[in-house]
């Protein structure tokens, strides 16, 4: 409900201000400090219909300032998905930002496999497409601020997941943030990661301080106490139990 009031008290003017000052869908200099950069893009009038209505359930105002995003930031997304996150993250670091969507290369190997993703390259100018065989090696041509993983990383850990944490651990600047968030499964260790497709929180702490990274704040903002987290997330009647972590590169 929280995330509600506040975008219901900001929504209306950001709007107005974003249709009578821009009508693309690159940030304006109307906001005057991050709070506004990413409330700008959550209401922004180009992100579709369906990434509306989840806001309620994944509260993306407030994850996006969690996981300390800023204006000019260089973001690598992995998985990006259908791009709920990737739009929103592009408008928020703003022109002088930019986004690497990583898509896993099975998705490039499918006929339209990267439609969607290259429709929101096109769209928002600041995102970059990049094709991966594997998330093990991470190679960019400049140093990236923040790594974005929401709802995929109980995947990653059912490979080599040190391989993959030291590898964004390389590719991060100094002072870099790994933020992650996905669907809960207290006290499971890594054992539900393929068959409920959830992840206990203390094993991402552990695997991801094991490269190197500090843990520098937690949220509960998408916790749900009501689910029993026996079900996978697609068959759980209602909003699965998440959590959220963000961890330090030291400087």
């Amino acid at each position: 409900m929280r995330y509600l009031a506040i975008v219901s008290a900001t929504a209306s003017a950001l709007a107005l201000a974003a249709c009578s000052a821009n009508e693309s869908p690159v940030p304006v200099s109307y906001a005057a400090n991050m709070q506004d950069f990413i409330l700008a893009a959550v209401v922004s009038p180009a992100r579709p219909a369906e990434d509306v209505a989840r806001d309620e359930a994944r509260k993306p105002v407030e994850i996006v300032a969690f996981a300390g995003v800023q204006r000019g930031d260089v973001i690598a997304e992995i998985a990006p998905g259908g791009g709920f996150y990737t739009r929103i993250l592009a408008q928020a670091v703003g022109p002088e930002g930019k986004v690497y969507a990583l898509m896993p290369a099975f998705f490039a190997n499918r006929p339209g496999g990267l439609d969607g993703i290259n429709a929101i390259a096109e769209q928002y100018g600041n995102v970059e497409v990049v094709v991966v065989e594997g998330y093990d090696t991470l190679s960019f041509p400049e140093p990236i601020d923040l790594f974005w993983t929401t709802e995929n990383y109980h995947d990653l850990a059912n490979g080599d997941i040190s391989v993959v944490n030291s590898a964004v651990f390389g590719a991060l600047r100094p002072g870099g943030i790994f933020f992650v968030e996905d669907h809960a499964a207290p006290g499971t260790g890594t054992s539900a990661t393929a068959t409920l497709h959830r992840i206990d929180p203390a094993a991402v702490v552990d695997q991801v301080t094991s490269a190197g990274f500090t843990l520098e704040a937690e949220s509960d903002l998408l916790h749900n106490p009501a689910d029993p987290h026996d079900a996978s997330p697609r068959e759980f009647d209602g909003v699965s139990d998440k959590f959220a972590l963000r961890f330090r590169k030291p400087a």
